[in-house]
């Protein structure tokens, strides 16, 4: 009788495994399937780390990396430090990179004050549950974390990336859009 639950409980982490896998890899959705709403989009406030009411507006015209994390989140943690540096390269050719938590404003205010070294050069939001919600419109149907959005800079959705990412992947749906923006400069 024992080894039967024992292969109960084998069966049934399987299949559990299984789903996992079946969902982690799964495509991302179609530029089709994502809402693009820009005016919602800066239409939106979240909260800063010193606690201020922000709006998403203040960026509108900037070609926008918008990341949704959490501090829970491993590869969320891992790809911060790239985010980083893609800001910081990119700064001044009207790229903006926008961290949002999608946890409270203690928890993540928290996780910055314990490790000095976690402090990234780009603004970081605090959505809690409404990051979730803002994720789902821009297409994050499966409310994975890390979800990063390229919005170019009529607010348009370009990209959009399940899961974890570096430079050189951002770096692909940035970079036609810079170039884009120089042939539209008088």
């Amino acid at each position: 009788m024992q080894s039967y639950y024992r292969l109960l409980i084998a069966f049934i982490a399987l299949l559990l495994s299984s789903w996992a896998l079946y969902q982690h890899f799964q495509p991302a959705p179609t530029q089709s399937s994502v809402q693009n709403t820009p005016l919602a989009l800066f239409e939106t406030t979240f909260k800063s780390l010193e606690n201020q009411e922000l709006s998403l507006k203040q960026w509108q015209g900037k070609i926008i990396v918008l990341n949704f994390w959490a501090p829970w989140c491993p590869p969320c943690r891992d790809e911060m430090p790239e985010l980083s540096h893609l800001q910081d390269q990119y700064k001044g050719q009207n790229v903006v990179v926008i961290g949002l938590a999608a946890e409270d404003v203690e928890k993540t205010q928290a996780y910055f004050k314990e490790d000095k070294s976690r402090a990234v050069s780009y603004p970081i939001l605090i959505g809690d549950l409404d990051a979730m919600d803002l994720s789902e419109k821009l297409g994050n149907s499966r409310g994975i974390l890390p979800y990063t959005v390229v919005i170019d800079a009529n607010g348009q959705v370009v990209k959009t990336f399940l899961g974890r990412i570096n430079q050189p992947l951002i770096e692909k749906s940035l970079l036609p859009l810079l170039n884009h923006s120089d042939t539209d400069a008088p």
